[in-house]
């Protein structure tokens, strides 16, 4: 795999939010817009630079495309899994995004309801 485009993808506050969240498990794109207060042109956008970077992949489930980490990146690159284990959450705003993550969770509402606007994490 090539370098450049990880570093690159790794260079950008939301891809390393994003990133941050699932690492915690697969999420679909309208849970990580939800979580990150990002509209849905701004997550797919991101979500396809990680995707290009090969840092994340996705498998859809009826309507849904859901995300999640792919494991080969950090087997292959281990300052990846570095960054994504113990320097992420050194920003402020990710420690924000795991309450919401965690609240979401425990919340037991799905995407539907999400796209229904019956959740508010703030």
């Amino acid at each position: 795999m090539e370098l450049l485009p990880i570093i690159k993808a790794l260079s950008d506050e939301t891809r390393l939010r994003i990133l941050n969240l699932l690492k915690f498990g697969d999420l679909c794109v309208c849970e990580i817009e939800v979580l990150l207060d990002i509209n849905q042109s701004n997550a797919s956008r991101h979500l396809n630079k990680l995707t290009n970077a090969k840092l994340v992949e996705y498998y859809k489930v009826n309507k849904y495309v859901y995300y999640k980490i792919k494991e080969d990146i950090l087997k292959e690159h281990p300052f990846v899994k570095e960054i994504i284990d113990s320097e992420i959450i050194n920003l402020k705003v990710c420690e924000s995004d795991l309450t919401k993550l965690k609240k979401y969770k425990q919340s037991g509402l799905s995407c539907d309801d999400l796209k229904e606007g019956k959740i508010c994490l703030n």
